[in-house]
């Protein structure tokens, strides 16, 4: 098992950045993909950014992209999602999230973490 740790969340207002970190422990060796979703009130959990553990490819969902940026440091097992030109529509839980195989579901889920854009 992984356990997920998410950090950065906030208030910023509108055309401001937040970046978000979200910290692996335990087997985080079996990691095949990590990826942030969020999920507004009232609204579906959205798909926001994902990568895979080994190589570099990543993957952004059409309303982030252009404006969120994926990084990570292998060594701390941590995922950044640098987030530029923040819009209202952005406000969400922002949860981390990370599969041990090549499934459509995510398997392992943090406790999220809420940014609020003002307008």
């Amino acid at each position: 098992q992984v356990q997920l740790v998410e950090s950065g969340g906030g208030l910023v207002q509108a055309g401001g950045s937040l970046r978000l970190s979200c910290t692996a422990s335990g087997q985080s060796f079996r990691i095949y993909t990590m990826g942030w979703l969020r999920q507004a009130p009232g609204k579906e959990r959205e798909f926001v950014a994902g990568l895979m553990w080994s190589g570099h490819a990543s993957k952004y969902g059409d309303s982030v992209k252009d404006r969120f940026t994926l990084s990570r440091d292998n060594a701390r097992s941590t995922v950044y999602l640098q987030m530029n030109n923040l819009k209202p529509e952005d406000t969400a839980v922002y949860y981390c999230a990370a599969k041990f195989r090549k499934v459509d579901s995510w398997e392992y889920w943090g406790q999220g973490t809420q940014v609020t854009v003002s307008s």
